[in-house]
């Protein structure tokens, strides 16, 4: 099953960029935003903050990969 990438511009230590993922991550994306009681942008702007050289959208995949693993985890 193919899934389009959606766009979405965020705020990010006071600048605009945009990001591109599928439909799917920013749905997790939200769900883990409100389980952490965070703005989807302040969310984004943890995930910039800890990310090594990978670009934005892999880091934040790679955060969502990990919460999902975390959760199935328990």
């Amino acid at each position: 099953m193919s899934e389009g990438i959606v766009k979405r511009s965020v705020a990010i230590a006071g600048h605009r960029t945009s990001i591109s993922l599928e439909a799917s991550f920013w749905d997790e994306l939200k769900r883990i935003a409100e389980e952490r009681r965070l703005s989807i942008n302040a969310l984004i702007a943890d995930i910039d903050a800890r990310r090594a050289s990978t670009n934005l959208s892999s880091a934040i995949r790679l955060e969502i990969l990990n919460e999902l693993k975390k959760n199935t985890d328990h």
